[in-house]
């Protein structure tokens, strides 16, 4: 069901919502559009997938699996992906035969940290020095040039600190370049950026071309997966507008539709450099389901559907924390016996449905709402929830 706008239809509820990808940001997405009154399809690899169960119908299959794409298509009034590693060459044949607002050059760009860095340097926004690594007298070479420590990333795939190592010194080149694959898979050195906090920024643009920003959120990662999000982020006015613009400029400049996750460096002179960018709903956007006028999840639906975007304002403080597999059995406990909304602190959690906890795999979150930030943090801290020697450093 749809109506015509010169910039694209305009997906009206009713329809159906084709979501590659069966995850945690996919159960989410369709929890949101449900309410709107949109069905869902999801195709995903894992039988009985988050998303799968809450949405209308799910198509068993690879990613890479042309004939469950179709199917897909067939299925859905519009298509849109919930994590950006979907098969770029699906999305393509999907963006052919189907609606697909997003298109697959944005997936194509993301997919890829080299095409990434240089579309954001292509934007006028500012990333950290890097260079291109294709043998080990490359990484020699531009590591005298950056000076150590100097991270070494695999170009395509990895995430939550996977296919990356941290060089702290150049007689640890070799090993690095080794350990990751180096003559054999694609790699970029990224020069260390020394900053006083991680900031995220998600924005999002409609085909009609409106854009709207999320609140900057303040990011704090244990063993490289996202631990604790902080919205608003403790920096001054002027920066946290400052990163808004830099994300709003981004997704005009790439001709994003849906969300785009914006994750920049501050450093201690005040300096915002963008560290990565994830074209879908993002892990440091969930305090927005409590915190704000419109979550990251109905706007995401509100921009692939070309409906105008819901305001993006912040009406409370909030602190997010995530819940690993090695989590949940202390957080059941805590639901059992000792959930209780506590003066000035409102605890929401949310489990992702997933079957298997294992370790270090993200398995929900809780939100805390307060007008006390700290307290927020001090209950986390105190928490028996993450008390646990895996998590900490």
């Amino acid at each position: 069901m749809s109506e015509h706008n010169p910039s694209g239809p305009v997906i009206l509820p009713g329809s159906t919502i084709g979501v590659l990808g069966g995850g945690q940001l996919g159960r989410m997405l369709a929890l949101a559009g449900r309410h709107m009154g949109y069905r869902f399809v999801t195709l995903d690899p894992a039988e009985d997938s988050p998303m799968g169960q809450v949405a209308d119908r799910q198509i068993t299959a690879a990613y890479s699996d042309a004939a469950a794409a179709r199917e897909l298509a067939r299925q859905a009034d519009v298509i849109t992906y919930e994590f950006e590693n979907v098969d770029a060459g699906v999305a393509a044949l999907l963006a052919e035969e189907s609606y697909v607002p997003q298109g697959h050059a944005l997936l194509h760009t993301t997919q890829h940290r080299l095409r990434e860095k240089r579309a954001i340097e292509a934007a006028g926004v500012p990333v950290a020095p890097y260079a291109e690594i294709r043998t080990l007298a490359d990484l020699e070479e531009a590591l005298g040039r950056f000076g150590t420590p100097c991270v070494l990333k695999t170009a395509t795939g990895g995430y939550d600190g996977k296919g990356q190592r941290v060089i702290r010194a150049a007689d640890e080149a070799a090993a690095a370049f080794a350990g990751l694959g180096g003559g054999v898979t694609e790699l970029v050195l990224e020069s260390f950026i020394h900053f006083e906090r991680e900031i995220s920024v998600i924005a999002a643009r409609s085909p009609r071309g409106e854009a709207r920003a999320f609140p900057a959120a303040e990011n704090i990662h244990v063993d490289n997966i996202l631990h604790v999000s902080i919205v608003p982020a403790r920096i001054a006015p002027e920066t946290a507008r400052r990163a808004e613009e830099l994300a709003l400029a981004l997704v005009d400049a790439l001709g994003v539709v849906g969300l785009l996750a914006v994750e920049m460096f501050l450093t201690a002179d005040g300096q915002l450099f963008v560290n990565e960018l994830a074209p879908r709903p993002h892990n440091s956007g969930h305090a927005t389901i409590e915190a704000c006028r419109t979550s990251q999840f109905e706007q995401h639906v509100r921009a692939v559907c070309n409906l105008p975007l819901g305001g993006t304002e912040l009406l409370t403080p909030a602190v997010m924390v995530n819940l690993l597999g090695e989590h949940v059995e202390q957080a059941l406990k805590w639901l059992a016996e000792q959930e209780r909304e506590e003066d000035g602190l409102s605890i929401k959690l949310h489990l992702y449905g997933k079957s298997e906890a294992k370790l270090k795999r993200k398995m929900g979150h809780i939100t805390l709402i307060t007008e006390d930030i700290d307290r927020a943090l001090r209950w986390v801290e105190d928490s028996p929830i993450w008390k646990q020697p895996e998590t900490r450093s």
